[in-house]
C-alpha cells in the first residue's frame, strides 16, 4: 500500500517571463484520493500540475510535500515519491515497451548498478496491470493511442511512487480508451491506495471519476470539493460560461453537465416524474 503523502501549495505565484499563470494559489491535495483540476483552456491547469511535480520554480510562494519544499529535496527522492505522466509524451523512435516501462526504475537505482530481482518484478506488475504484458517485446511507436498509453502508465506504476500526476491521460483517445485509462488509474488508487492528481477537460469524467476536484479560472481556484458538491449551473458558468443543466448521471449518480448551447434551447420537464432532470443552479441530488 502506499503512504499517504501530503502535497500542497502556499500562495503560489507562477508564470513565464513577465506572463503571470496563477497568482497567490493555496490548496491541499487529499491523500490518498483521485483529484480532479478542471478549468477552462489557459486557466493554468496544466501550469500549477507541472509546479506540484517540481517542473516549474514558483515566481513566489512554495509547493510542499509532507510539510517541506519541494526545492529542498534531492532529486531521486522526489521522484521516488512523486511519478508525472504529462500531456502527449514523446517514447524514444523504436524503443521497446518493457525498456520504456523499465525506466521507471531509475529512481530506485544506483548509477551502473544491475537490476535487481525486485526491479524485474516490479516491472513484471506494472506490465500485468495495465494489460500490456503481451506488448512487452512491441516497439511503444507501433502501438495504437490507447495502447501508448497505458504502457506509459505502467512506467509510471513501475517508479512506485506514491502520488502520481497525470496532465490530461485521456487526450487524443476515443471514449473506449478514456474509460479504460480512467478505470485502470481508479483500480491503482483503490488497490494501493495512491494519490491521483489529474487534469482533465472533460468534465464529466471528472465528475465520475474524481472523489475531490478543484475548479481553476484565470488562474485561481473558485471552488473545490468533492462533484457532488461543486459542479453545478453556477460553477460552470463561472468557470467555462456556459449555460447548462446540471442533472444526476443515470449511470454513476455523479453530476453530469448537459450543454444548451444556442441551437438546443428546447426546456427539459422538470416534474417530480422525471428523476433525472435538476436544477442547472444546483448541484445534482
Amino acid at each position: 500500500m502506499s503512504i499517504a503523502h501530503t502535497l500542497t501549495a502556499e500562495s503560489l505565484t507562477l508564470g513565464y517571463g513577465d506572463r503571470t499563470v496563477i497568482e497567490g494559489l493555496d490548496l491541499e491535495v487529499p491523500p490518498g484520493r483521485i483529484t480532479a483540476i478542471v478549468g477552462a483552456n489557459g486557466c493554468g491547469k496544466s501550469t500549477l500540475l507541472r509546479a506540484l511535480a517540481r517542473l516549474i520554480a514558483p515566481q513566489s510562494g512554495d509547493v510542499l510535500l509532507d510539510g517541506r519544499s519541494l526545492r529542498s529535496r534531492p532529486t531521486k527522492e522526489v521522484a521516488r515519491t512523486l511519478g508525472l505522466l504529462p500531456q502527449s509524451p514523446v517514447a524514444p523512435e523504436g524503443i521497446a515497451v518493457s525498456d520504456l516501462v523499465g525506466r521507471g526504475r531509475h529512481p530506485h537505482q544506483k548509477m551502473l548498478a544491475r537490476w535487481s530481482e525486485r526491479d524485474y518484478a516490479v516491472v513484471a506488475q506494472a506490465l500485468h496491470d495495465t494489460g500490456t504484458t503481451e506488448l512487452a517485446d512491441r516497439a511503444v511507436d507501433e502501438l495504437s493511442g490507447g495502447q501508448r498509453q497505458r504502457v506509459w502508465i505502467a512506467m509510471a506504476l513501475a517508479q512506485e511512487t506514491d502520488v502520481l500526476l497525470l496532465d490530461e491521460p485521456t487526450t487524443f483517445l476515443d471514449v473506449a480508451h478514456q474509460i479504460e485509462v480512467l478505470d485502470l488509474l481508479t483500480d491503482l488508487n483503490q488497490a494501493r491506495g495512491t494519490t491521483i492528481v489529474m487534469v482533465l477537460h472533460d468534465i464529466n469524467l471528472a465528475a465520475r471519476y474524481a472523489d475531490h476536484v478543484f475548479a481553476l479560472r484565470s488562474g485561481r481556484v473558485v471552488a473545490s470539493g468533492p462533484p457532488s458538491e461543486v459542479i453545478t449551473g453556477a460553477l460552470i458558468r463561472e468557470v467555462f460560461d456556459l449555460d447548462c443543466l446540471v442533472v444526476p448521471d443515470p449511470v454513476s449518480g455523479t453530476p453530469i453537465v448537459l450543454p444548451r448551447g444556442r441551437h438546443h434551447v428546447r426546456g427539459v420537464a422538470t416534474s417530480a416524474s422525471s428523476p433525472t432532470t435538476g436544477d442547472s443552479d444546483g448541484p445534482a441530488r
